[in-house]
């Protein structure tokens, strides 16, 4: 029955991952994959329910309380940090499996090289995770590049010659090097990269929990980490390719703290709300650009509703989506179905550039990078090179921003000051809604 149990758990992951690919399937999917954890959760047990005291089920309870009331409260602006814990929280769920099994002299030399990987890789996704937590809510900024690299040099040659050499070390040096070597990688590493560092993160989680899989002898443990391992490198990967970077350059950090001139040469087009409802209005196409200002801002209902008052008067309305706009994969389009936005209507970078040029207005919220032009024409820009939504090709572009202050990337960005660009310097969320009211005086 055990073995059952474990067959049809694996089943219901695979099943999951591969309904996660389409939006219109993630619903369904997210259910199969709860009901994959349950009967893995049962199979752990190994049907002797009765082996088991009164404190081991309160603490499942209370787990299982928490996840509810974390679930319930969490803001959609709050997701990425919330990912990022759970990467943390099962790396350190593999470390510790690693260290207890570790303190028994019982390990075969196999079983010890594992348990040794499993909790190195482990605690360096716990420390690791809680420090991109901090980065993605702005607590950790400013750090000397070259102090910390040479620091997470010796802690990696140290923990690499920990688990080369023959002489018996303590495990708790190994944690307390593998800490330190989680903060000082992913410190810094830039806001910029955050996207690719929680999809990295994600997959070491996976292999830490694969790894400990082996330990236990729990199949189920070795087959769900193994895809979490696999989906998240693949992800890691399609995240670097969409940035043009290697994972090497997103690991090496750096990325957008280099002081640049961003002094532009000449003032934006400032433009209002009602000048842009009547340039909507005689519009025959819209794109809307989402960016991480939409999600600061919590502006997701009021594109929807400025969604439907343009299909309300026959203006076709599309979404480009950018692979790494916002702060975690698949941001905008969380944010976006949030609100019932049509999934036909979201595109990615792939179909929706070749479009732009025969596009009447182009709507950026809170997008920069992303949008960037330089990106295509300068070589020195530390964007260059980089998949970005050609923008700038359309007939009108209309940007919502609060300042004129760079991205993640520390650049300015020529396309606020392009003859075809006007500014609307608003929160998001209070622009759209200016926008759509001022849409009854058109």
């Amino acid at each position: 029955m055990t073995e059952s149990l474990y067959l049809i758990s694996a089943v219901l992951f695979i099943f999951a991952l591969k309904l996660f690919s389409r939006p219109s399937t993630a619903f369904r999917a997210n259910n199969l994959a709860i009901g994959g954890m349950v009967l893995a959760i049962i199979s752990a047990f190994n049907l002797k329910f009765a082996d088991y005291d009164v404190v081991f089920y309160l603490v499942i309870l209370v787990s299982a309380g928490l996840g509810v009331v974390v679930s319930n409260r969490v803001q959609m602006t709050q997701m990425p940090e919330l990912v990022g814990i759970f990467n943390g929280l099962g790396g350190g769920a593999s470390g510790a499996i690693a260290y207890v099994e570790l303190s028994n002299s019982t390990l075969v030399l196999s079983d010890f090289s594992v348990a040794i990987f499993s909790m190195t890789i482990g605690v360096f996704t716990f420390s690791g995770s809680l420090i991109a937590v901090a980065k993605l809510r702005g607590k950790l900024n400013s750090f000397n590049a070259t102090v910390i690299n040479i620091l997470s040099g010796v802690l990696l040659v140290g923990v690499i010659t920990m688990l080369t050499t023959k002489i018996d070390y303590s495990t708790e040096y190994i944690i307390i090097l593998s800490l330190l070597l989680g903060i000082t990688r992913v410190v810094l590493i830039g806001g910029a990269d955050m996207p690719v560092v929680i999809a990295f993160l994600n997959s070491l989680s996976g292999i830490a929990a694969m790894a400990a899989g082996f330990i236990v002898n729990s199949i189920i443990l070795i087959i769900a980490g193994a895809l979490v391992g696999a989906s998240g490198i693949i992800l890691t990967l399609l995240m670097c390719s969409a940035m043009n970077r290697t994972i090497y350059q997103v690991l090496k950090g750096g990325f957008g703290t280099t002081k640049i001139n961003n002094e532009y040469e000449k003032d934006p087009i400032s433009t209002s709300a009602e000048d842009i409802a009547i340039q909507l209005s005689y519009a025959d196409s819209v794109v809307i650009v989402p960016g991480y200002g939409m999600a600061v801002a919590q502006a997701q209902s009021a594109v929807k509703e400025l969604t439907n008052t343009l299909k309300s008067k026959n203006i076709e309305v599309k979404f480009a989506i950018h692979p790494v706009a916002g702060r975690m994969p698949g941001h905008m389009n969380v944010l976006l179905a949030e609100v019932d936005i049509d999934y036909e209507d979201m595109f990615t970078l792939e179909d929706i550039n070749s479009e732009f040029s025969a596009t009447d207005v182009v709507l950026v919220i809170g997008a920069n990078d992303v949008v960037n032009p330089l990106a295509r024409t300068d070589e020195d820009s530390p964007i260059y090179g980089m998949p970005i939504l050609d923008v700038d090709m359309a007939k009108q572009v209309v940007v919502i921003k609060r300042s004129m202050s760079p991205g993640y990337a520390g650049i300015a960005n020529p396309l606020f000051i392009e003859e075809n660009t006007k500014m609307l310097f608003a929160d998001a969320k209070e622009g759209l809604e200016n926008i759509v009211k001022s849409f009854e005086l058109v």
